[in-house]
C-alpha cells in the first residue's frame, strides 16, 4: 500500500471511530510505529486530524488556524490552483475573492488584469492588489470584524456584500464533503461567505485535495451550488467521481511528483 493510500485509510478510520491508536494502525497496515507516527504528523500538519498521546482523534470542527499557519500548507497545490483559476477572470469583470490563502495566491495572479473590480473581505487579498495591482483596477474591501484567518466578517461585511452584483465569486473553503458541502470553522465567516455566494452569478470554489473529508462547523453552500471546483490531482479517485457528478465542472490541476504544477 502506498503512503497516500495508507493515510487515506487512517483518516477514514479516525472519522468512523472518532480516534485511533498508533499500535493498532501499525499492526493493521504491517508497518512500524514510527511510520504511523510520521503519517499522523503529516495529517496533523494538514489540519485533518488532532494528534494525542499514543494516537489521534478527529480535528475540531471549530479549529481555525491563522492565515500565516495556513499559508505554508500545500503551497505548490495552492499556486497551481491559482494559476488555473486566473484563466477564468476576464478584463473588466466584477469579481469577489473570499478570505483564504488560496484566494490570496489567486490575487497575486490578477495584478495585471486590466479594468478589474475586486470585492473582498480578505485583508491580505486587498493588500496584494493595492500594492501590486494596476491603476485601472478597483479594490473594494468590506468592513467587519477581523478573524484569525484575516477575514472581515459580521453585520457590516454582510450588509456591504448584499448591496452588490458580481460576475464571479472565487471561494476558498475549510472543508468539502458529500454530506455537508462547503464549510468553514467560523460561524460569522460562513454568513459572510453565504452573502458573497448570493451576490455572484457564478461560484468557483478553490480547494486543494486536503480539504476533502474535512468538516467545519458551519455550512457555506451545498456542492451543487458550485459552477466550477478547481483542485489538484492528489484528490482521491472516489472523491473525483462524486464531485464530477455533483459539481458543474471539476477542474483537476496536474502536479509532478515533486509537488509542482506540470
Amino acid at each position: 500500500m502506498l503512503a497516500q493510500q495508507r493515510q487515506a485509510a487512517i483518516l477514514d478510520r479516525v472519522r468512523t471511530r472518532g480516534g485511533v491508536r498508533v499500535g493498532e494502525l501499525a499492526a493493521e497496515h504491517g508497518v512500524s510505529d514510527m511510520t504511523i507516527r510520521r503519517d499522523l504528523d503529516l495529517l496533523h500538519e494538514r489540519g485533518l486530524l488532532a494528534k494525542v498521546h499514543g494516537g489521534a482523534t478527529v480535528a475540531g470542527a471549530t479549529d481555525e488556524p491563522g492565515f500565516q499557519a495556513k499559508s505554508v500548507r500545500q503551497q505548490a497545490e495552492k499556486s497551481a490552483i491559482a494559476v488555473r483559476a486566473a484563466r477564468l477572470v476576464r478584463p473588466g469583470a466584477a469579481i469577489a475573492l473570499s478570505a483564504g490563502t488560496t484566494t490570496a495566491e489567486l490575487a497575486r495572479r490578477l495584478v495585471d488584469v486590466p479594468g478589474l473590480t475586486v470585492v473582498t473581505n480578505s485583508l491580505p487579498v486587498a493588500d496584494i492588489l493595492h500594492d501590486r495591482g494596476r491603476d485601472d483596477q478597483t479594490v473594494v474591501l468590506t468592513g467587519g470584524v477581523r478573524t484569525p484567518s484575516d477575514a472581515l466578517v459580521g453585520p457590516l461585511a454582510v450588509t456591504a456584500v448584499r448591496a452588490l452584483h458580481l460576475d464571479v465569486l472565487f471561494l476558498g473553503v475549510h472543508g468539502v464533503t458529500e454530506r455537508t458541502g462547503f464549510t468553514t470553522p467560523n460561524l460569522m465567516e460562513a454568513e459572510t461567505n453565504r452573502a458573497l455566494v448570493a451576490a455572484a452569478d457564478r461560484l468557483v470554489v478553490l480547494a486543494d485535495h486536503t480539504k476533502w473529508g474535512t468538516v467545519g462547523i458551519s455550512a457555506i453552500a451545498p456542492l451543487a451550488d458550485a459552477h466550477v471546483l478547481v483542485t489538484d490531482d492528489r484528490l482521491l479517485p472516489q472523491a473525483r467521481r462524486l464531485l464530477t457528478d455533483r459539481i458543474g465542472e471539476l477542474v483537476v490541476v496536474p502536479m509532478t511528483g515533486q509537488g509542482t504544477p506540470r
